[in-house]
């Protein structure tokens, strides 16, 4: 059983996997979540397998089970599993960092080659003629994740170089940062935050940003019948 904590808002509920983080997914209601939940199983085992770790995905929402529940807020309504769950300030022993900090890296790779995957493609627009372009969406995710370092409790390091420069140079500070929290060392360039984000929260909230945006990337780069058979899928019930 896959062990689940459901995250619930006035309009939109998050099913997200306990013990790997990241692998969150949302709809209207606790039922919608966990199918949703299920069919991005495979996807997410993809990106942890590269890991190196052991996954298995459930097959049915009877292969998940709710062990914890928080209430959500404005930020699960807009659509980000927002919440602070009541272990996130619970020591990290060295085994478990390094398991965490494993499926972050496989995030950031899974990205990253989604990204490069993409280049020269034109991304679908939606229903509405809406999405950011993929130029658009690299950005944001760097900017995202320069602002949870800040929120982690550092600060960002200037940005110099190329692209690729620079966000080696942010995720090596996001990882120092872990690391230095982890184990109660003074950070290296501490930026006054109140109510610093944990270290638990911040890998879970990281790895769910990038790899919600790679697989945005995916759908929106694939060919069209592809992305509507993957629509079918993310809320249709699987057969054993």
């Amino acid at each position: 059983m896959t062990a689940v904590v459901i995250e619930t808002g006035s309009k939109r509920t998050f099913a997200s996997a306990r013990d790997w983080p990241g692998w969150s997914r949302a709809g209207r209601t606790q039922e919608d979540a966990l199918e949703a939940l299920v069919a991005y199983g495979p996807r997410y085992g993809k990106v942890v397998q590269s890991a190196r770790l052991e996954f298995a995905a459930p097959r049915e929402p009877t292969d998940l089970k709710v062990v914890g529940r928080v209430k959500g807020d404005a930020g699960t309504d807009f659509g980000i599993p927002s919440s602070a769950w009541k272990d996130d300030p619970k020591p990290l022993e060295n085994r478990e960092l390094k398991r965490l900090v494993s499926i972050l890296e496989a995030a950031w790779a899974a990205f990253d080659r989604t990204a490069r995957s993409a280049e020269g493609i034109e991304l679908r627009k939606g229903p509405r003629g809406g999405g950011r372009d993929l130029e658009k969406i690299i950005e944001h995710v760097f900017e995202a994740e320069e602002a949870y370092l800040g929120q982690l409790g550092a600060r960002p390091p200037e940005r110099a170089g190329d692209r690729k420069a620079r966000v080696t140079g942010l995720r090596t500070a996001v990882l120092d940062a872990l690391d230095a929290r982890v184990h109660g060392r003074p950070l290296a360039d501490p930026r006054n935050t109140k109510n610093p984000w944990t270290p638990r929260y911040t890998i879970r909230r990281t790895v769910w940003h990038a790899l919600d945006h790679a697989w945005e990337v995916e759908d929106r780069a694939s060919p069209e019948q592809d992305a509507k058979a993957a629509r079918q899928t993310k809320g249709k019930k699987r057969s054993p």
